[in-house]
């Protein structure tokens, strides 16, 4: 039953898009302080990798349905996956409305999305690992870009300061993560991507500091990925059989 859950919740996250309005960002009135062309958030382009998120994730539950449903390493993780999904399913009405609730909503989404990843197998890499850690990767730059959004929409702090504190807690929960759970260097792929839209977002006019930051986070990342799939690569040569 869980398989089930999982693929009907991948389905109505997937679907979402396509029976509300849609979501193109906050609008800037949604805010005290109006966020135009806020230096933390992302160029727009980098917003489609949802459509891979969506596609595999959606994949990967029914290959988990007819090829694993009862298989360990795929059932530790569907709860949380199962509340991340469906969480996010109803994410787009929320943020029409509230950026407020939907920053929250999408730090649970956060959470139970790297629960989920933590927690699943070591096997099936394609099908399990990495649509995960797409989603998961792309959730930590999201939910740091709400809650920056949120911080310099209210005064807390200067736009420039809340992209650059946001920018340090991304690469902090991602060299984690990393850490954690090295064999799925695609979750620093996801954070990668959208530090280079946080770049080229900030070109014109040129911010320094946003641009330096994000630049630094994305070879430290890059290093780490790099640095896993190397690891990947001897633990796969070690189990290889001999072929002498």
């Amino acid at each position: 039953m869980k398989a089930i859950f999982v693929v009907t919740a991948a389905m109505a996250f997937a679907l979402s898009p396509l029976v509300t309005d849609g979501f193109a960002g906050f609008r800037p009135d949604q805010f005290p302080i109006p966020q135009v062309d806020p230096p933390v958030q992302p160029a727009g382009y980098a917003f489609a990798i949802w459509g891979v998120i969506y596609l595999w994730l959606f994949a990967g539950a029914v290959f988990g349905l007819l090829k694993r449903a009862e298989a360990q390493g795929w059932d530790a993780m569907r709860w949380p996956l199962i509340v991340s999904l469906v969480v996010g399913a109803a994410w787009i009405p929320v943020a029409q409305m509230s950026p407020l609730w939907a920053t929250v909503l999408i730090w649970v989404m956060l959470v139970t999305a790297l629960w989920a990843l933590l927690s699943a197998g070591a096997g099936d890499r394609v099908w399990l690992r990495t649509p995960i850690a797409l989603y998961a990767g792309w959730l930590t730059a999201a939910s740091c870009v709400a809650l920056g959004l949120m911080l310099a929409g209210h005064g807390v702090v200067s736009e420039r300061l809340a992209a650059l504190a946001m920018i340090v807690l991304a690469l902090v929960i991602g060299l984690v993560v990393m850490a954690l759970r090295g064999d799925t260097p695609e979750y620093a792929g996801a954070v990668i991507w959208a530090l280079i839209g946080v770049v080229v977002a900030n070109l014109g006019p040129a911010n320094w500091a946003v641009i330096a930051l994000s630049t630094a986070g994305i070879v430290m990342l890059g290093f780490s990925a790099w640095q896993a799939h190397a690891g990947l690569s001897r633990a796969e040569g070690l189990n290889r059989p001999d072929k002498r």
